[in-house]
């Protein structure tokens, strides 16, 4: 079974970035789409964005657009999730997980279908 592994996540100031990672050993993450989420406490949890398999075709949700990019780099068999200008309502959990090939096609509020989570990584986004 696939287990995806999250890290990166830190306490930083607003405006500052981060940039998280998942990966997996022993298989490879080129076959799959996969997409980070994030749960704030109290809060369900929400799709951030999502990368195909190949790289070519990426999706955001509306709050984190022109200041998160999410890439891939299969030779390295990483999903990274870069985030800049961060804003104390970026704070949460995050998670990767492998989705579904047309999840780039969907909007974040409809995906429900994520396997293989991680254990997530923190991010405080606090003066």
């Amino acid at each position: 079974q696939l287990q995806l592994v999250e890290s990166g996540g830190d306490l930083v100031q607003p405006g500052g970035s981060l940039r998280l990672s998942c990966t997996t050993s022993g298989s490879s993450l080129s076959h799959y789409c996969i997409g980070w989420f994030r749960q704030a406490p109290g809060k369900e949890r929400e799709g951030v964005s999502c990368i195909s398999n190949s790289g070519a075709s990426t999706n955001y949700a509306e709050s984190v657009k022109g200041r998160f990019t999410i890439s891939r780099d299969n030779a390295e068999n990483t999903v990274y999730l870069q985030m800049n200008s961060l804003k104390p309502e970026d704070t949460g959990t995050y998670f990767c997980a492998t989705l579904p090939d047309d999840y780039p096609w969907v909007p974040p509020g409809r995906w429900t279908n994520g396997r293989n989570w991680g254990q997530g990584t923190q991010v405080t986004v606090s003066p």
